[in-house]
């Protein structure tokens, strides 16, 4: 039985409900309890910042006129050192009902083709680093793993973590002591250069 074409095309506000299911758990804000607004707003909100933002884009892939997958891709420089930018594929989600029918390899193609017509000459996908299966999909396409995200909200970050001022701070504070010392200095030498002259 052959299997069926995926279609890459980019989201629309009408995506938006699946764009929900697909999202559920990223809808809501790291540390956030609940969402600002209803999950379709958001998603809705979100689109329209993309679509005005042309360095964005919220891919879709559809099975049989069906929304199976999804992913949001960028370009944005790779290091602070270089002025070449990379192709970022993040939000990488395919139903689990329609997995293994290429949806996450269209989507990444899909990416591939729209950094190669802008000029862009690096790939970078995100994908969860707990899921073999994606993991060894990825490495069959050829990307290699180049780094390890880590990410918490601040205020979790910020409770384990010493409540010391943060370096930049206490580099401030080192600095006003040291003038103030200067300056203490020289006010009492001034002070004692007037007691001689008198």
């Amino acid at each position: 039985m052959s299997r069926l074409p995926v279609l890459v095309r980019d989201a629309v506000d009408g995506d938006a409900a699946t764009l929900c299911d697909l999202w559920h758990d990223l809808v809501v804000r790291p540390g956030m309890s609940g969402p600002t607004a209803p999950p379709e707003e958001v998603i809705r909100q979100a689109l329209t910042r993309v679509d005005g933002d042309r360095s964005s884009r919220v891919l879709v892939a559809e099975l049989d006129g069906e929304v199976v997958g999804c992913a949001f891709v960028r370009t944005a420089p790779t290091s602070p050192l270089h002025d070449e930018s990379a192709v970022w594929v993040t939000h990488l989600q395919v139903d689990p009902a329609h997995a293994r029918q290429g949806a996450g390899r269209a989507l990444v193609t899909a990416a591939l083709g729209w950094g190669e017509s802008l000029g862009v000459e690096s790939l970078l996908v995100a994908s969860p680093p707990n899921d073999r299966e994606v993991n060894r999909i990825f490495a069959r396409m050829g990307l290699a793993q180049v780094a390890a995200m880590r990410g918490a909200p601040v205020t979790a970050l910020r409770a384990r973590l010493p409540h010391d001022p943060s370096a930049a701070v206490r580099q401030q504070t080192r600095g006003r002591r040291v003038g103030q010392v200067v300056a203490a200095r020289r006010s009492q030498r001034r002070a004692r250069a007037g007691r001689l002259a008198t």
